[in-house]
C-alpha cells in the first residue's frame, strides 16, 4: 500500500514525472467526476499540462449520469472520482462502472479525491473498488504521483485514511445502521461533520464550495431530521457517534 503525502504550499512548476525538459516519460489518460466547476478548472489547470506532468485530462463529468457517459465513451485509465455527486454519490458511479473496472486488459481504475476525510465514506469508496483516497488538501506535485500510481495498479491513500481501511477490513463485524444517520444526504452529513468541529457557516461554505445560504438549508435539514434544536444539540449528537 503506497502513501499520497499531503502538505501545504506551492507546487514546483518543473514537478513532474520526469526529468526537466526531458518532458513526461509517462502518459495516462484522466477523468475528472466532481460536482463544482471550479474545482475541476482547479485540477485540470493543475495537473492536466501533459507535456508537463504526463497526464491528459479527457473528460470532465459533474453528476453520476454524466461520470457514467464520459467514461464509458473515453475509458480512461485513472477516474478522479468526488465521493458526493448528485444522482448517487462515488459508490453509485463505482457500481455502474463495475464492468470497466473488471475489463482484464483495459482495466478503468478509480481514485477517490474528497474534501471529505470521514471514515464511512473513505471504507464505501474502496469497498466499491476504488484503488485509494486522497482529500483536497493535497499538492499537486502528489496527486499526479498518485494517479500514476494507481494506473500501476497500487493503492494510494493520505496516510491517515489509510487507517480507516485497515481498521475495517480487519474486523469481522458488519457496521451497526444508524438509522439516524441514514436519513441525511452525503453532503447533510459533510455539513454536520463540520459544524460538529466548530466551523463557522463561511468557513464551510469556502471548504464545501457552496454559499453560506446553501449551508444554512442543509443545516436546517439536518435539524429537522434529526429533531434537534440547535447547533449545540447536533455537535453533542454527532459527537456521541463519533462523527467528528
Amino acid at each position: 500500500m503506497s502513501d499520497a503525502t499531503e502538505a501545504s504550499g506551492p507546487v514546483d512548476p518543473a514537478a513532474g514525472p520526469a526529468e526537466a525538459g526531458a518532458g513526461p516519460a509517462r502518459r495516462v489518460k484522466v477523468v475528472l467526476v466532481d460536482d463544482h466547476r471550479m474545482f475541476r478548472t482547479g485540477v485540470q489547470a493543475e495537473i492536466g499540462q501533459t507535456e508537463r506532468t504526463g497526464v491528459e485530462v479527457v473528460g470532465e463529468a459533474a453528476d453520476v449520469d454524466q461520470a457514467v457517459a464520459v467514461i464509458t465513451a473515453t475509458r480512461p485509465e485513472v477516474v478522479l472520482l468526488d465521493v458526493h455527486l448528485p444522482g448517487g454519490g462515488g459508490v453509485e458511479v463505482l457500481r455502474r462502472c463495475a464492468p470497466l473496472m473488471a475489463d482484464a486488459e483495459s482495466p478503468v481504475r478509480f481514485l477517490a479525491l474528497s474534501v471529505s476525510d470521514a471514515a464511512e465514506d473513505v471504507i464505501g469508496v474502496i469497498r466499491g473498488g476504488a484503488r485509494g483516497y486522497v482529500t483536497k488538501t493535497i499538492t499537486g506535485t502528489d496527486l499526479v504521483d498518485s494517479v500514476f500510481r494507481v494506473q500501476e495498479g497500487d493503492a494510494v491513500f493520505s496516510p491517515r485514511l489509510a487507517g480507516f481501511v485497515l481498521d475495517a477490513f480487519a474486523s469481522t463485524d458488519a457496521a451497526p445502521v444508524d438509522e439516524d444517520l441514514d436519513r441525511l444526504t452525503q453532503r447533510e452529513r459533510e455539513v454536520l461533520r463540520l459544524i460538529a468541529r466548530g466551523y463557522a457557516y463561511k468557513e464551510i461554505a469556502k471548504q464545501l464550495y457552496i454559499s453560506v445560504k446553501t449551508v444554512e438549508s442543509h443545516v436546517s435539514a439536518v435539524l429537522r431530521k434529526l429533531q434537534l434544536s440547535n447547533r449545540h444539540e447536533l455537535t453533542r449528537w454527532a459527537t456521541a457517534r463519533r462523527l467528528v
